[in-house]
C-alpha cells in the first residue's frame, strides 16, 4: 500500500511501541504524572494506551508524523472543539463528582478538560491540574473572585487553608453557582455548623441565605459582610426603636455603637426572651 493510499484508508491501531519510537520525551513525561502512574500499574497496563485517547494512529504514521497530521484527537488548547477533546476523557470520567458535567455551566461554555488539567506533564501535586494548585487553576478565568481574596476580610483560599472545591464542584451540580451543598446555607454549614439551628427565634434573612449579608470570597468589611455595620442592618431595619437623628436626647447613648453591641445572637437565639437576638 502506498503512503497516499494508507493516509486515505480508515485509521488503524498501531500500538504504543510505534508511538514511543517518535514521542519518547512525551511518554517519559507522561509516566511521571498521576494518570501515567495509574495507567501503567500492573492492574491497568492493558486498559489504556496512547490511542485510547488520541485515536488510531495509522494515518499519522503514514503521513510521516507532524503536529496534527492524521491524528484524530489532539489536546493542544484551541486545536479542537471542547466537545471533541472532552469525548475521550468522558469515556472513563463521567461518574462520581463528574456525573453532572453534561449541561453544566463549564460544559455549556465550551470549557475543555485540558483547560484545567494537564495529562502529559506533571504541574501540580494533585488532580493533574494545569496550574500548581486548585485555586490558581480556577483563577485563570475567575479573576474577580481572585481579586476579592486580596481584600482585608477574605476566604482563606489565598492562604491555602481552603480550596475552591470546598464549596464548588467545577464538574457540575444540580444547584446554582456549582455549589456542592443543596443550597447556599447548606454549603456554609459544612464549616459553620453552629449557625445551622434550628433556633427558637430565627432571623429570616439568615435562614433564607447567608449571602444576604455576607460576600464569601472577600470584602473590605469585617466578617465578610457585604456592607459595613450598621448600614447593613439598616438596609432592612429602616424604621426602628433607635432613631439617630442629630440633636435627639438619646443620641449620646448610640454614639460609636453598633447593632451587634446589643443584638449579638443575630444568626438566631434560643433564649426564651430572645426575639430581638439580644446577647
Amino acid at each position: 500500500m502506498t503512503a497516499q493510499a494508507a493516509a486515505t484508508a480508515p485509521a488503524q491501531l498501531v500500538g504504543d511501541k510505534v508511538c514511543i519510537a517518535c514521542h519518547k520525551k512525551q511518554v517519559e513525561s507522561y509516566y511521571k504524572t498521576l494518570m501515567g502512574k495509574t495507567m501503567t500499574s500492573p492492574a491497568n497496563v492493558q486498559k489504556v494506551d496512547c490511542e485510547t485517547c488520541h485515536g488510531p494512529a495509522s494515518a499519522h504514521v503514514a503521513a510521516g508524523g507532524g503536529k496534527g497530521k492524521g491524528i484524530q484527537v489532539t489536546f493542544r488548547n484551541g486545536a479542537e472543539t471542547a466537545e471533541t477533546q472532552n469525548a475521550p476523557c468522558l469515556k472513563c470520567h463521567e461518574s462520581g463528582d463528574r456525573r453532572y458535567w453534561r449541561g453544566s455551566p463549564h460544559n455549556s461554555r465550551d470549557v475543555s478538560c485540558v483547560s484545567c488539567h494537564r495529562i502529559m506533564e506533571k504541574v501540580s501535586d494533585r488532580f493533574a491540574l494545569a496550574r500548581k494548585d486548585q485555586n490558581d487553576t480556577c483563577s485563570q478565568c475567575h479573576l474577580v473572585r481572585k481579586a476579592q481574596t486580596f481584600r482585608n476580610s477574605h476566604m482563606a483560599t489565598r492562604d491555602g487553608a481552603t480550596q475552591c472545591s470546598n464549596c464548588h464542584n467545577p464538574h457540575g451540580t444540580v444547584t446554582e453557582k456549582l455549589l456542592k451543598g443543596n443550597s447556599v446555607n447548606e454549603t456554609c454549614y459544612n464549616c459553620h455548623p453552629e449557625k445551622r439551628g434550628p433556633f427558637l427565634w430565627e432571623h429570616d434573612p439568615v435562614r433564607e441565605s447567608c449571602v444576604n449579608c455576607h460576600e464569601p470570597h472577600g470584602t473590605l468589611n469585617d466578617n465578610l459582610l457585604k456592607i459595613r455595620r450598621p448600614r447593613l442592618c439598616q438596609s432592612c431595619h429602616v424604621e426602628g426603636r433607635h432613631p439617630s437623628s442629630a440633636g435627639l436626647a438619646n443620641t449620646i447613648f448610640t454614639f460609636n455603637a453598633g447593632c451587634v453591641n446589643c443584638h449579638r445572637r443575630i444568626h438566631g437565639s434560643n433564649h426564651p426572651s430572645g426575639n430581638f437576638f439580644l446577647r
